[in-house]
């Protein structure tokens, strides 16, 4: 085995051994440092802030909150949390309101056009229950009802300027971020072990 063939050797041992790689990719996506606290342990500290700041609707424990946050910013729909988290959609989506998750078809169009909404929004600041808005306005209540959790999580998040929400972005990106550096400093390595080195190796 020459020089250079064992050099290749070393270098694929001592990646595929690697326990920094597979944490990485493997536990929780780490932060963009390495040194700080781990991905589920921050958004956790946000997610306890937050519930100290408002008052929850739904009692769900630390861990499935966060596994919310994690899977909202994949895409997931009410439905997919409320299957992961072993939830009604109703219970995901008052979830999600605690959160601040609010999305931009929330409440769904077909129930709430944008007039109604803006109506809503008018008629919840002078108080008015969901039970009168909705005889007021010809809506169903249960439509009425989920329209006011989006208003009110949207005004939570307006007096903390949207804080708890950028927290949850920023840490999510960060750990995107780390596995992205991570696998592509790996990969520069190979590749940098490989050049020149002969195409049929013999370990």
């Amino acid at each position: 085995m020459d020089n250079k063939t064992e050099e290749l050797r070393d270098i694929f041992l001592d990646v595929a051994d690697e326990k920094t790689v597979t944490e990485s990719q493997e536990d929780a996506r780490g932060s963009l440092t390495g040194a700080d606290r781990p991905v589920d342990e921050r958004l956790r500290s946000v997610v306890a802030e937050l519930r100290e700041k408002f008052p929850f609707d739904t009692e769900l424990p630390d861990e499935e909150y966060c596994e919310l946050v994690r899977l909202f910013y994949d895409g997931a729909d009410d439905a997919a949390l409320a299957a992961a988290l072993s939830c009604s959609p109703e219970q995901a989506f008052r979830a999600r309101m605690d959160l601040h998750l609010v999305r931009d078809d929330d409440p769904p169009c077909e129930a709430v056009s944008p007039s109604d909404l803006e109506a809503i929004r008018d008629r919840l600041a002078a108080d008015e229950s969901p039970a009168a808005i909705a005889d007021a306005l010809g809506i169903d209540e249960a439509a009425v009802d989920r329209a006011s959790a989006v208003v009110a999580a949207e005004n939570r998040s307006r007096r903390v300027s949207h804080r708890f929400r950028t927290s949850f972005e920023e840490i999510l990106t960060d750990a995107d971020l780390t596995v992205q550096l991570t696998g592509g400093a790996h990969e520069d390595g190979l590749e940098e072990a490989t050049e020149g080195a002969e195409v049929d190796v013999e370990f």
